[in-house]
């Protein structure tokens, strides 16, 4: 019996690779005359087809199921087949740009700026911390002397920051370039020196630690440079080069606009967000899907996010008045049902929402969809998901999954790009048996 079975599989890998080759000519032929690559609905029928005509003993769903992975996996071949050879040069390669790096501190940032460094080629990366067990966790080795080290990122708590600099460039080289990655930065703007260009990647997480770290942190990400009057030109062009052999995409500001921005951007939503799990209170029984959105970043790192608070207070306090004066306006125009006024402030809601969406997706609003999937609460629903939109060639740009309970299972909410993607999810969804609205 066990050669019988062999025999069978060895027929099967026959028939796979046949029928891979006659995918592969009308897949060319589908090229060279604009059609389609996926038809959706031609999958569905074939399904169907092949549902009827089962004898058993395997199941119509098995059927279904083995026969839905086939064509996911013919597809992911031919996608293979389509990618650049050996030998060629993608555009997310990087080369170094020092040829040696220290981190003083290694947290979530400063681990994963040593990790993004080591992947970028850079030869040697080494590590302080007057924390030896985080140290030992972030697995660099302690730094003997920051005297002959290229390029020293400075990644401590806020409050402590400007002192660290200042330690940090008495004991660095001449030659020494030292920047830091602080969230806020007009007090360490204070810190007068050729070799410092201060610096905040807006990446990172509401919790962290070297364990949380990795690579790929910044790809992608903006990381912004705030240089000081006192800023050398070559150490500015030595922490660009860096930052963006990291994978972000450097932008200048002057600290006080950093500190500005960053408040309306950043730490006023940190605080709207405490503000409302205190609002609530018992009322937390009964909260739906759009408190748990509107609170995911609530109770952040109360240690980091009061540090962040603090030292850019007056701004943050600033930007709360705004946030009150602009909250009293839609109280009154609610007292005195004022419509016009609530449809207008909507609709510039929606506008400015969409120009952030454009900015993170770099589409057009008009082009985002948003397709919604009831999920069940058990094993491999997302991975089968994410897998039949990828062999076809369909970029999820953003999910959020939305838990009901354990007997409704929950709401995938999946975002992709352009109508074509738009019906080919729905259909391919459908196929597999999930709601697609």
């Amino acid at each position: 019996m066990r050669d019988e079975i062999v025999a069978i599989d060895r027929e099967l890998l026959d028939a796979l690779n046949r029928r891979l080759g006659l995918v592969r000519r009308i897949a060319e032929h589908k090229a060279d005359t604009g059609a389609p690559a996926i038809d959706a609905r031609r999958e569905a029928e074939l399904l169907d087809t092949l549902a009827a005509a089962n004898h058993g003993p395997l199941s119509e769903q098995g059927v279904r199921t083995a026969f839905a992975a086939l064509l996911d996996v013919l597809k992911q071949e031919l996608r293979a087949a389509e990618k650049p050879g050996p030998g060629r040069t993608g555009p997310g390669v990087r080369h170094p740009a020092v040829a040696s790096l220290a981190v003083v501190g290694t947290g979530l940032l400063g681990t994963s700026v040593a990790r993004a460094a080591k992947r970028a080629g850079v030869a040697r990366i080494v590590g302080e911390d007057a924390n030896a067990t985080r140290l030992r966790e972030s697995g660099l080795d302690r730094a003997e002397s920051l005297a002959g080290v290229e390029l020293v990122v400075v990644a401590v708590p806020v409050r402590a920051l400007p002192d660290a600099v200042r330690d940090v460039l008495a004991r660095a080289g001449a030659e020494t370039t030292v920047t830091d990655v602080g969230s806020t930065k007009r007090g360490v703007a204070a810190v007068e020196d050729e070799r410092f260009v201060p610096g905040h990647p807006l990446a990172g997480g509401s919790s962290g630690g070297p364990a949380r770290a990795t690579a790929d942190l910044f790809d992608s990400s903006t990381w912004i440079l705030t240089p000081t009057p006192a800023s050398g030109a070559a150490h500015v062009a030595r922490v660009r080069a860096f930052v963006e052999s990291l994978g972000a995409a450097v932008t200048e500001l002057d600290a006080p606009t950093h500190d500005r921005l960053l408040a309306l951007t950043s730490h006023l939503p940190h605080a709207v967000a405490n503000i409302l799990m205190d609002d609530v209170g018992d009322a937390v029984d009964y909260a739906g899907p759009a408190l748990r959105e509107m609170t995911r970043i609530a109770g952040a790192n109360a240690d980091v996010w009061a540090d962040i608070f603090l030292e850019n207070a007056d701004e943050l306090a600033s930007s709360l008045d705004g946030h009150t004066s602009a909250a009293a306006e839609v109280v009154r125009a609610l007292r005195a049902g004022d419509r016009a006024f609530l449809e207008q402030w909507i609709e510039r809601a929606a506008a400015t929402r969409n120009r952030m969406l454009e900015q993170a997706y770099r589409t057009d609003a008009k082009q985002l969809h948003r397709i919604r999937v009831r999920v069940p609460d058990k094993p491999g629903v997302l991975a089968r998901i994410t897998q039949t939109l990828g062999a076809a060639g369909i970029n999820i740009e953003d999910f959020e999954l939305r838990h009901v309970s354990p007997e409704y299972g929950g709401v995938l909410v999946v975002l992709v790009a352009g109508g074509e993607n738009l019906e080919l999810a729905r259909t391919l969804l459908r196929r597999e048996g999930y709601s697609a609205a």
